[in-house]
């Protein structure tokens, strides 16, 4: 994933240290530190793990994790303390190519159980191309691509279910005392994710319009599964900056597509997505990439989230 890779500043790096375990933010309540309680203690590296871990784990896990509310996990950069912290959990529960840091930390953790969760769906390329669907409207064609392993596999509530089983698997291994209760939280957890899915594939199989565009290139999966395009303003990094032809390219298909919203999200700059929804005269509304819960978000949990997600696109997009 082309996510930028910098070193933290002396500031930083002591605002980081000063705040220690601190950072390890409790998701379930209980002491900050991990280690120390007699459940299961799994360290999470962002939102969507942390939900995982909790449903599954119920009462029975103590869950931290390494990413503030309102941080945008793409930047995270450990702290020496959170490292120190994780090399003293019982499991650690993280995606693969999303945040660097947290991939060098688990690879030198002598952590017993760790589950990443990119090995437990299947993976594919997405991102932001210009030569594609953009470029049949575009003048000259430029032939500009940023992609990759596309991470985000919990905006698909299909491939977010299969993650909950392999999660729930691990669990039952890390700890076979409780294995029935972590079957049975999993079942739970992915019938309501089943009953998601049927949402979605109803509520937008029949809209006017199928392509949407976002700030950056998050929703691929979901867009995948039920038919739908994404056009990103930026690439799978929400930071990375827009070409002048990408953002001359977006506003071609808009209007030749008929898009009426240009949507953008609680944790990132929305000035890019307001410049070119003001330009084209279109409307701004937000699509949550599930990174993190805010005062911001549209809801206080996974699925409050997705459910506003899926109005936010059936109003979009003219669904019947």
């Amino acid at each position: 994933m082309n996510v930028r890779r910098r070193l933290i500043s002396g500031s930083a790096f002591a605002a980081a240290t000063a705040l220690g375990l601190g950072a390890l933010t409790g998701c379930s309540g209980g002491a900050s530190a991990t280690g120390n309680t007699d459940k299961l203690d799994v360290v999470a590296s962002f939102y969507p793990m942390a939900f995982l871990a909790n449903e599954i784990g119920g009462s029975h896990v103590h869950v931290t994790t390494l990413t503030t509310p309102g941080q945008e996990p793409h930047d995270l950069e450990i702290s020496p303390q959170q490292i120190a912290g994780l090399q003293d959990s019982d499991a650690v529960l993280y995606l693969k190519g999303l945040q660097p840091s947290v991939d060098k930390a688990v690879a030198e953790s002598p952590v017993k159980t760790k589950i990443d969760a990119a090995t437990l769906t299947t993976l594919e390329e997405h991102g932001t191309e210009v030569g594609g669907h953009a470029a049949e409207h575009a003048e000259g064609g430029h032939d500009e691509k940023e992609s990759g392993k596309d991470p985000h596999i919990w905006l698909d509530p299909v491939r977010y279910a299969q993650v909950a089983q392999g999660v729930g698997r691990a669990f039952e291994k890390a700890d076979p005392k409780h294995k029935a209760a972590y079957a049975k939280n999993t079942d739970a957890l992915v019938k309501r994710l089943d009953e998601l899915n049927t949402q979605y594939k109803d509520g937008l199989a029949h809209t006017r319009s199928k392509v949407f565009i976002t700030t950056h290139a998050a929703f691929g999966y979901l867009a995948e599964r039920y038919g739908l395009t994404e056009e990103a303003i930026s690439g799978l990094d929400p930071e990375s900056e827009p070409s002048a032809a990408r953002v001359k390219d977006l506003q071609k298909l808009a209007k030749a597509d008929g898009v009426t919203t240009v949507f953008y999200e609680t944790l990132v700059s929305d000035k890019t997505a307001r410049t070119i929804a003001g330009d084209g005269r279109l409307k701004t509304d937000v699509l949550d990439p599930l990174e993190g819960i805010t005062k911001k978000s549209r809801g206080q949990d996974y699925f409050a989230v997705q459910e506003a997600n899926l109005k936010a696109l059936q109003k979009a997009l003219g669904a019947k």
